[in-house]
């Protein structure tokens, strides 16, 4: 779910990334004319979660006229940032094989009113919430669209301009409903949740999330291009650029798996590059908590990224993005992948089984060690703490440190950006979210 948003989706594999069955719910309130033939108002909140039913919950007249304060603030809730009736019909619709019962009424007289604070939000709101929170209506970001920077399998990532903080930034925008209906709702928040804890130089980090009517929103700051681009554009990388780039993601995956967390699609796509040409890692929505010792099952991932205990089912672990790191430093090296790609995970084992290390001749001894050492068939035999890399010989003279690798000059990249075209579509939206369907049915964008 992270912003290194890619179109070669075929390269793609993910397997039970999301865990957890569906939820769904509905709230609503009764109808108005009931209030006027049994003088008291009901408000009925339905749920349903894996079978387990919420009891409705009401509120009554008093002196012939209706509780005006929390029927007021409930109203203006469900029509400034509520739920549409088609989005509720959505969520209806991808959950129609539960059965929802609502349970009798009581009388109001054994209900005691709550204020406005404890009654639930619309689910379609609840469902995203913490990760996700609410903004007011009033005050918030106008957001200018720049233009599209690129189209993946559960949304797009815009480019724009925060004209409050003038800044131009990335944001990607990905549709409720399809979160609900592909079942990743657990993945999403925890993809949040992780890049929330990240603060470090070679990390793309969380600027900002939100939630609208019909879709979530994860901004961050605006990177021109990525390691793949790049990649396509100049083939091999000189050995200078590549032990610069090859030490920065070596730093930033030791960070990564010291606070116990494992990305498990570590590739060019999902490496982007700042203005000055260094690396920031990206996409964290296959990433999940694994503390030191304990083990992984899932098949996720990218097919020719994808370690041999991780195509085979698992048990993997931390080492398994060692693995990746090899691919994609082969790649920068040859020119091409160390494996061609198969039609699926299973033939993709059998590939990379047989696969026997042929490292070309051209390579100079350290770099061929080092990727001897990555893409090595035993985990526990693979390169993977910080000082086996600071001893290497393809990394002698480095320092393993993040602000004296960025003052290094990374010039073919950043004169490489400069020749890229931007995107060039421009619109002023003041309320993001509810103009945003004009914006991506344009055939421009098409």
């Amino acid at each position: 779910m992270g912003l290194g948003y890619n179109s070669r989706e075929e390269a793609g594999l993910m397997c039970n990334a999301a865990s957890g069955g569906g939820i769904a719910y509905v709230t609503g309130t009764a109808d108005l004319a009931g209030v006027e033939r049994r003088q008291r108002l009901w408000m009925g909140t339905v749920s349903c979660r894996q079978g387990q039913h919420a009891r409705g919950v009401a509120s009554h007249k008093q002196g012939g006229n209706i509780q005006g304060a929390w029927v007021r603030g409930w109203k203006s809730l469900w029509s400034g940032m509520g739920t549409t009736r088609s989005g509720l019909e959505e969520l209806w619709g991808l959950q129609g094989h539960h059965c929802l019962h609502q349970e009798p009424l009581e009388p109001a007289s054994l209900l005691i009113e709550k204020p406005l604070s404890e009654w639930p939000l619309p689910q379609f709101i609840n469902l995203f919430l913490p990760e996700f929170p609410i903004r007011p209506l009033t005050g918030h970001h106008q957001l200018k669209i720049l233009g599209l920077v690129a189209k993946g399998s559960f949304g797009m990532v815009l480019k724009v301009l925060d004209c409050d903080q003038k800044a131009v930034c990335a944001v990607k925008v990905v549709s409720k409903v399809m979160v609900l209906q592909r079942n990743i709702l657990r993945q999403c928040k925890e993809e949040v949740s992780i890049q929330r804890q990240m603060n470090h130089p070679f990390v793309h980090g969380l600027g900002d999330t939100w939630q609208g009517k019909r879709h979530l929103f994860i901004m961050c700051s605006y990177c021109r291009t990525d390691l793949y681009s790049l990649w396509s554009s100049v083939g091999c990388l000189t050995e200078a650029s590549l032990r610069l780039f090859a030490a920065e993601l070596v730093l930033v995956l030791c960070y990564l798996h010291d606070l116990g967390i494992i990305h498990r699609d570590v590739k060019m796509e999902n490496i982007l590059l700042d203005e000055r040409g260094h690396l920031k890692l990206t996409d964290f929505g296959l990433s999940r908590h694994l503390s030191q010792g304990a083990r992984a099952y899932t098949i996720c991932g990218t097919l020719q990224y994808m370690a041999p205990e991780v195509l085979s089912g698992g048990p993997y672990n931390h080492a398994a993005d060692w693995w990746s790191l090899g691919v994609l430093l082969f790649c920068l090296a040859t020119g091409k992948f160390p494996v061609a790609a198969e039609r699926d995970h299973v033939a993709m084992l059998a590939s990379v089984t047989h696969y026997d290390s042929e490292i070309p001749a051209s390579l100079n001894q350290g770099l061929s060690l080092l990727l001897h050492e990555l893409l090595c068939q035993n985990p526990l035999h693979r390169l993977r703490y910080l000082h086996h890399f600071q001893v290497h010989p393809f990394f002698r003279g480095v320092a393993f440190d993040p602000e004296l690798l960025q003052k290094q000059p990374v010039t073919f990249v950043t004169e490489i950006q400069a020749t890229r075209p931007s995107p060039s579509e421009s619109m002023l939206f003041k309320n993001f979210d509810c103009n945003l369907e004009a914006y991506l049915v344009r055939p421009s964008l098409a």
